[in-house]
C-alpha cells in the first residue's frame, strides 16, 4: 500500500494506560492512534495541535526512559511496517518507521543484504531504535542511525519533510537521532551491503586482563565486546570478525543451551533468587560468571550480533572517550567492592567510532559505552547514582533511550553541537508540539 493510497482513516482508541518493554514507565495518553498512511498521520497531529494535545510516537517500548510518554496523543506506527523499495545501485533499502529490526533483518538477508552492524537486539521499530541511538559495537562501523542515508517526518504544521546529506542537509544532520523531538519519523532509508559473514569468538576472560589489553582487542577486532561480573573477577568476551566461510552456526542443541536455557532460563531463576535474597547474589554471580564455556561460530550478521533478551531489566549507559574505558570500569568496580551493593547483572563494554550526528553519543568522539542493568523490580537507584556519578566525572553521556538524571545544563556541555539540535527544534516544532517531560529536561524549553 502506497502513502497516498490509503482512504481508510486511522485507528483510534481512547483511555489505557501504556507501559514499557521493563515496566518502570506507564503513560496514560487521552487517545492512542494507529495511522495506516502519511496523510493519515498528518491528519492526526494537525488534529491533536487544534485540540491543544502534545504528540509522541511509539515503538515497542524498548526505552527505559520516558522519551515516548504522553498524556496527549499516542501515535503507534504498527501499520506503518514494511520495506518499501531496494536499490541495488545504490546500496540502500527504504523501510517504513514501524517496521521492526528483526522483520526488516530478515527481509534483507532474503534479499542477499544486510545493515554493516546493529545492536544486540532487534525487537525494536526502526524508528524507536535510531531515534534513541540504539548502537551495537565497533572500531569502524557505528551505531544504526550512522547507517541512514535519509529519512522522512511529518512536522509540527502536518508537512512531510524529506532530508539527506543533499536534501535539507542540516535536518538531516540532526534528525538521524532525533528524540522524538522534532517530528513523527514515517520512513527511513539505511545503507546496505551484500550479505556477509562474521565469526564470532565467544571466551571467558579475567577482568584484569581484559582492562589491561582493551586497547589490543580493540585495535585488532572488527567487533569487540564484553561483560563483567560484579563480585567476581570474571569477564566473558566476544569479538566478531568477517570470515570468507563456510557457515557454522552454533549447534541446534548447544545454541539452545547457551542462549536460551544458561542465558535466559537458568539467569531468569538465578535474577528472581537474588532480588528475593540479595545475599546470595555474589555466590550467584560466581557461579554465573563460569557457566557460559568458550565456543566459535560463523553465520549472517543478525544472527550473530544479536541475541534473545527474555529476562527483563533496567538500565542505564553511558558513553565516554574511549581511552577512559580502562579506569572507569576500574572505578566501577572498586565501588561495588567496598559498597553493600548486591548487583545481579553483568556489566556490558561496548565501543564506536566517532560519528557526525549531532546528539549522538558518539558525536565527533570514539567511544566506550559502559551500560549497567538490573533485574527488573530490583530497587536501582543506589546502584545507578554511583555509577552515573562515575560516568560524569570522565565526561559521559547518557544513552537516551536509557535511564539517566542529567539535565539540559550538562548536556550542553558535554554536545558541542547541543545549540545546533536545540536552534532545529525552535525552527520546526516552535509550540512544543512533541515536548513531553523527558524533553523538557534534556534539551530544556
Amino acid at each position: 500500500m502506497s502513502w497516498s493510497q490509503s482512504t481508510r482513516t486511522a485507528t483510534t482508541t481512547r483511555g489505557g494506560a501504556w507501559r514499557n518493554w521493563a515496566g518502570n514507565v506507564t503513560a496514560r495518553p487521552a487517545r492512542t492512534v494507529s495511522p495506516r498512511s502519511v496523510d493519515e498521520l498528518a491528519a492526526v497531529i494537525r488534529r491533536a495541535a487544534e485540540d491543544g494535545l502534545k504528540v509522541k510516537a511509539v515503538g515497542t517500548g524498548h526505552s527505559f526512559t520516558s522519551a515516548a510518554a504522553t498524556d496527549g496523543v499516542l501515535v503507534r506506527p504498527d501499520l506503518l511496517t514494511g520495506i518499501r523499495s531496494v536499490d541495488r545501485a545504490a546500496r540502500t533499502v527504504t523501510v517504513e518507521a514501524g517496521t521492526p529490526m528483526k522483520r526488516m533483518n530478515a527481509g534483507l538477508a532474503r534479499a542477499g543484504l544486510s545493515l554493516t552492524n546493529m545492536g544486540d537486539i532487534m525487537e525494536q521499530t526502526v524508528a524507536g531504535a535510531t531515534s534513541t541511538g540504539t548502537h551495537g559495537t565497533g572500531r569502524d562501523s557505528a551505531s544504526i542511525a550512522a547507517q541512514i542515508r535519509a529519512l522522512e517526518l511529518v512536522t509540527a504544521d502536518g508537512s512531510l519533510l524529506r532530508c539527506s546529506a543533499d536534501e535539507n542537509p542540516e535536518v538531516f544532520a540532526a534528525a538521524r537521532i532525533g528524540l522524538g523531538a522534532l517530528g513523527v519519523v514515517t520512513a527511513i532509508t539505511f545503507a546496505v551491503e551484500p550479505v556477509f559473514l562474521l565469526t564470532a569468538r565467544e571466551e571467558p576472560m579475567s577482568f584484569d586482563r581484559v582492562t589491561a589489553e582493551f586497547d589490543e582487542h580493540f585495535t585488532e577486532n572488527e567487533h569487540f565486546e564484553f561483560y563483567w561480573f560484579p563480585h567476581t573477577g570474571n569477564c566473558n568476551t566476544k569479538r566478531n570478525n568477517r570470515s570468507a566461510g563456510p557457515a557454522a552456526p552454533p549447534g541446534r542443541v548447544s545454541g539452545w543451551i547457551e542462549d536460551e536455557f544458561l542465558s535466559n532460563g537458568v539467569f531468569q531463576a538465578a535474577c528472581s533468587l537474588g532480588r528475593a535474597v540479595p545475599v546470595t547474589i555474589p555466590a550467584i554471580a560466581k557461579v554465573s560468571s563460569r557457566a557460559l564455556s568458550a565456543r566459535t561460530y560463523t553465520d549472517i550478521p543478525y544472527k550473530v550480533f544479536t541475541s534473545p533478551r527474555r529476562v527483563r531489566f533496567v538500565e542505564m549507559e553511558y558513553a565516554l572517550p574511549r581511552a577512559a574505558a580502562a579506569d572507569a570500569l576500574r572505578e566501577v568496580k572498586a565501588m561495588v567492592e567496598s559498597s553493600p551493593l548486591r548487583v545481579s547483572f553483568p556489566v556490558e563494554v561496548r565501543t564506536a567510532p566517532a560519528d557526525d550526528i549531532a546528539l549522538s553519543t558518539a558525536s565527533g568522539r570514539e567511544s566506550v559505552y559502559i551500560a549497567v542493568h538490573l533485574y527488573r523490580g530490583t530497587p536501582h537507584q543506589a546502584y545507578f547514582t554511583a555509577v552515573e556519578r562515575i560516568m560524569t566525572a570522565h565526561g559521559g553521556r547518557p544513552h537516551w533511550g536509557k535511564i539517566h538524571t542529567r539535565d539540559a545544563e550538562y548536556l550542553a556541555g558535554v554536545y558541542p553541537r547541543f545549540g545546533e539540535f536545540t536552534a532545529l527544534r525552535d525552527r520546526l516544532d516552535p509550540d512544543r508540539l512533541f515536548a513531553n517531560d523527558y524533553l523538557r529536561r534534556v534539551l530544556g524549553d
